[in-house]
């Protein structure tokens, strides 16, 4: 079934499966919340790490822009469930998420001491920077930032020089500039290109800049270039953020029989691997409704301790697994269907619905057959893969269905 389309109004329907007094604030229009007393209560604070040599404690989650439901809603569930750092940039929403966290400041103005803000911008060079953090304070009606990137840093879009920004005496300027004015606490630079490495590096060789959020995965080889970059980095003072992290995961399963003894659906198990590294401060993540807010911050309040070794592997190979679940509907498959007994369909649903909808009713589903429809002893399952036009790797679909649900 097609999944609605994210938008407001679709948040705020989702938001009404949080706690009772959150989804009260989130789901009334803007004059009942505003006449709404006593205001909804508010979740002790996510746990923090400390950014960087120089930074403060900051949520190990942050709330990532750039969404179609995005609004003071949205922000305010966040906040709510004890989110205190928001990120967004000049460019998020077509230039509007700016506006949104203006207008949640502008409703909630004791809160902006507790906030951790960050928003970014491209400037051409490290001067305009000046003018753009003048342009960022103005757009977000505060007086400084907790923290300004350059946006997404790159050699294609700020030239080939721009890898030496990180240590010149430029940008150190600057800098030091945005932050004796007191318009700016932290500066640093967001990376998700090619080059990050060499980015990474030379912002260790610099030794000036206090953040840098960056294209992050748990699974890179130890003592490899992006290992060693980070290292570099860490050692050198400077507060690490990872991004982009879930960004592969979209079709994995979202539940596996490992996670769930750890009370963990996929995607909270992948972010846990993230905290694992405690060079990363925290994880920016992209949460698209009310649910991803909650799963995510139940996620950070679950961690304890770094995920087991054999738990990190299995979410390897779970990830770079492709996985096609269902045929979409081809003959080869229909008419094998109709010749056999065993539930091949059904089955491959009820795999489907466990990971990727993580409904654990699959389980029920799957033992609601009856046994000769589960039974596929007879069945050449390796034939009916290569006669499926879509190639579903049918063998492999049942297994796990075998290890699922028996």
């Amino acid at each position: 079934m097609k999944k609605p389309a994210l938008s407001r109004r679709n948040f705020l329907r989702n938001a009404m499966i949080a706690p009772a007094g959150l989804a009260l604030a989130s789901s009334l229009s803007a004059k009942a919340a505003d006449e709404a007393k006593p205001a909804a209560p508010v979740a002790a604070l996510v746990p923090t790490r400390k950014l960087g040599k120089n930074g403060p404690e900051v949520s190990m989650l942050s709330l990532g822009g750039d969404l179609p439901a995005y609004s003071v809603e949205h922000l305010d569930v966040g906040w709510s469930l004890g989110i205190r750092y928001f990120d967004t940039a000049s460019m998020y929403g077509g230039g509007n998420d700016e506006t949104k966290v203006q207008e949640w400041l502008t409703k909630y103005p004791e809160r902006r001491k507790d906030l951790f803000l960050v928003t970014k911008d491209h400037p051409r060079t490290p001067e305009q920077m000046i003018e753009m953090v003048d342009r960022r304070l103005e757009k977000l009606k505060t007086s400084y930032l907790d923290l300004f990137f350059i946006h997404g840093l790159n050699a294609r879009e700020y030239g080939p020089e721009s890898l030496e920004w990180p240590k010149s005496d430029t940008l150190k300027k600057v800098a030091d500039k945005l932050k004796s004015s007191g318009k700016v606490k932290l500066v640093g630079f967001s990376c998700h290109d090619g080059q990050a490495n060499e980015y990474l590096t030379a912002a260790a060789q610099g030794g000036f800049l206090d953040a840098i959020m960056v294209k992050y995965t748990p699974f890179f080889t130890k003592g490899d270039g992006f290992d060693k970059a980070l290292d570099a980095c860490h050692a050198a003072g400077i507060g690490l953020i990872a991004m982009k992290t879930l960004r592969n995961a979209a079709d994995s399963p979202k539940r596996l029989p490992e996670f769930d003894k750890l009370g963990l659906t996929t995607h909270q198990a992948l972010l846990q691997a993230c905290w694992s590294d405690p060079r990363i401060a925290a994880v920016c993540n992209r949460m698209q409704n009310a649910d991803n807010i909650q799963t995510s911050v139940a996620a950070v309040r679950a961690y304890k301790a770094p995920l087991k070794m054999a738990h990190m592997e299995l979410l390897r190979e779970t990830l770079m697994a492709s996985r096609r679940v269902i045929c979409p509907g081809c003959p080869a498959c229909d008419k094998m269907a109709a010749e056999l007994d065993f539930a091949f369909h059904d089955i491959s649903r009820f795999v489907m619905y466990y990971e990727q909808d993580g409904d654990l009713r699959a389980r029920e589903q799957y033992h609601q057959l009856l046994a000769a429809h589960r039974d596929a002893s007879d069945v050449d399952l390796t034939a009916l893969r290569d006669a499926c036009q879509f190639k579903v790797d049918y063998p492999e679909i049942i297994r796990r269905a075998e290890r699922y649900f028996a």
